[in-house]
C-alpha cells in the first residue's frame, strides 16, 4: 500500500510517500516561494527520484487543516487534482493530529500541538496515548492553557508542546502553567508530510478493514467505483479543507467593516468601464 501525502497548512510545503509502514521519500521546503509554486514540482521530483510511478499509488492523504487559509486551499486543490487524475481516494488528515501522532503513541505525556493563528490565538488540541483529550479548536492562548491545567491529573502530567506556535508563545506557556514543560524543537516546530503520511496510512488501513476491502481492490475499482466512503476516506469531489475560524474578510464583513465582496467586485468592474451589466 502506497500513500502520497501533502502538507501545506503552514509555512512549510511538504510531500511524502509511505509504503506500508516505511517512509519511502519526503521533500520539505520552507522558503519565500508560495505553495502553489512548490507543491506540484516537489511531488513530481520526489516520485521521479524515488522511482515511484504515480499509477502505483493507492491513495492521496492531505492535511485538511486547521492552518493557513491560502495554504490549505492550495494543498486541497493539489490533492484533489492528483486524486482525480489517478482515480484514487483522498484521505483527510488533521494537521494537529498528524503533528502529534508519532510522539503521542510513544509517550504517556500530553502532546500539545499549537499552531500560531495570530492575534493571540492558536489552533490547538491535546492528545494522550494517541487519543484526543482536548478537541481541535481555535482559541486564545490563555484559554487553551486553562483547559490544559483543568485536565484530570494535570499536576502529575508531563506536557510536551510542539508546533510553530511554540516560539511565539513559549514565555506565556511557561509562566501561566507555572511548571516545567517540554518544548520540542527542530522538526517538531513545523508541519511535515511524513506525519500526514503516517496517520493517513493508519486511517486508510482502518477504513479498509471496516469495509472488508484491500488496497489492491480499491485501486482496481478506482475511486469512482467505491460507495462506502466516510469522513476520513472519500473521493476527490467530496474533500474540503476544515477551517476552524472565519477568514479576516468574513470577520470584517460580519462586523460591518467590509462590504459584500461580490458587490465590491462588481463596483470595481464598473469603475473600470468593463461594460458588463447584470439584470436585477
Amino acid at each position: 500500500m502506497r500513500i502520497l501525502a501533502i502538507e501545506s497548512s503552514g509555512l512549510t510545503a511538504s510531500a511524502a510517500v509511505m509504503e506500508e509502514d516505511l517512509l519511502k521519500a519526503e521533500f520539505t521546503v520552507s522558503n519565500k516561494l508560495t505553495h502553489s509554486e512548490t507543491l506540484l514540482p516537489m511531488v513530481r521530483e520526489m516520485l521521479k527520484i524515488s522511482g515511484i510511478a504515480p499509477e502505483t499509488l493507492d491513495a492521496v492523504a492531505v492535511s485538511a487543516g486547521p492552518g493557513s487559509f491560502t495554504g490549505l486551499r492550495i494543498g486541497a486543490a493539489t490533492a484533489k487534482g492528483l486524486a482525480l487524475a489517478l482515480n484514487r481516494p483522498v484521505i483527510s488528515v488533521s494537521a494537529l493530529q498528524a503533528m502529534s501522532y508519532g510522539l503521542s503513541i510513544l509517550s504517556d505525556a500530553v502532546i500539545c500541538p499549537v499552531m500560531d493563528a495570530r492575534r493571540g490565538q492558536v489552533y490547538c488540541a491535546a492528545y494522550r496515548c494517541g487519543a484526543s483529550v482536548i478537541a481541535e479548536d481555535a482559541r486564545d492562548i490563555h484559554e487553551y492553557l486553562e483547559s490544559l491545567a483543568a485536565l484530570e491529573d494535570a499536576a502529575e502530567t508531563e506536557f510536551i508542546f510542539i508546533g510553530d506556535g511554540v516560539p511565539v508563545h513559549a514565555e506565556t506557556i511557561s509562566s501561566e502553567l507555572d511548571r516545567d514543560v517540554i518544548f520540542a524543537g527542530g522538526q517538531f516546530n513545523r508541519q511535515r508530510a511524513a506525519g500526514v503520511a503516517e496517520l493517513g496510512t493508519v486511517l486508510y488501513r482502518n477504513w479498509l478493514v471496516r469495509h472488508g476491502l484491500t488496497a489492491a481492490e480499491v485501486s482496481a475499482a478506482g475511486a469512482d467505483g467505491i460507495d462506502c466512503y466516510d469522513g476520513a476516506v472519500m473521493n476527490s469531489d467530496s474533500f474540503v479543507p476544515q477551517y476552524l475560524r472565519q477568514t479576516q474578510a468574513e470577520r470584517e464583513m460580519k462586523a460591518g467593516l467590509l462590504e459584500d465582496p461580490g458587490l465590491h467586485s462588481l463596483k470595481k468592474m464598473q469603475d473600470k468601464g468593463s461594460g458588463r451589466k447584470i439584470k436585477e
